[in-house]
């Protein structure tokens, strides 16, 4: 595992799992989609991301509040599981496109201590982009828990390099 601090070159990331592939603009289905692994939610990653954030609400970090509210238990912040979620989806890097932005995030239903989630994608929408030769590729990206609850949606934005440009 690679924490804050350390570099690694494109050798390594071989050897974690990751496939360079050219997949340009028109190479894109509407609706093609994908499943991925799972991640288990821990205690540790939301006491490291508040640390690197500096979020220390106690509804993430304070066991015997949360006791007092609602949910019961620590949940983990919506950045982390926006983090992780996108990380699950980052197997493949594509030479030809790459992230611009994300948009219309929403945390449907809080991730606790211990929860395993994954990821659903879908291509939603295709459009040119006023840079000439580029174009912009909608994901959807839906989280789900270990129940297939939907706990997080957001639409990932690329921006894809149009084939012989």
């Amino acid at each position: 595992m690679f924490r804050s601090g350390q570099y690694y070159t494109m050798s390594k990331t071989a050897a974690i799992g990751f496939k360079k592939v050219r997949k340009y603009f028109e190479d894109f289905e509407l609706n093609e989609g994908r499943t991925t692994g799972k991640r288990t939610i821990t205690g540790d990653d939301i006491d490291l991301h508040a640390e690197e954030s500096g979020d220390y609400f106690p509804h993430h970090m304070d066991a015997e509040w949360c006791k007092t509210q609602p949910f019961k238990k620590r949940m983990a912040h919506g950045t982390l599981v926006l983090t992780i979620a996108i990380g699950l989806t980052a197997d493949v890097i594509n030479e030809v496109c790459m992230t611009y932005g994300y948009d219309r995030i929403r945390f449907v239903k809080p991730v606790f201590i211990d929860d395993t989630i994954h990821v659903m994608t879908k291509i939603k929408e295709k459009k040119d982009h006023k840079r000439p030769g580029f174009g912009l590729i909608v994901e959807q990206v839906e989280t789900f828990n270990q129940n297939n609850e939907l706990v997080m949606v957001c639409e990932h934005v690329y921006l894809a390099e149009k084939e012989g440009s």
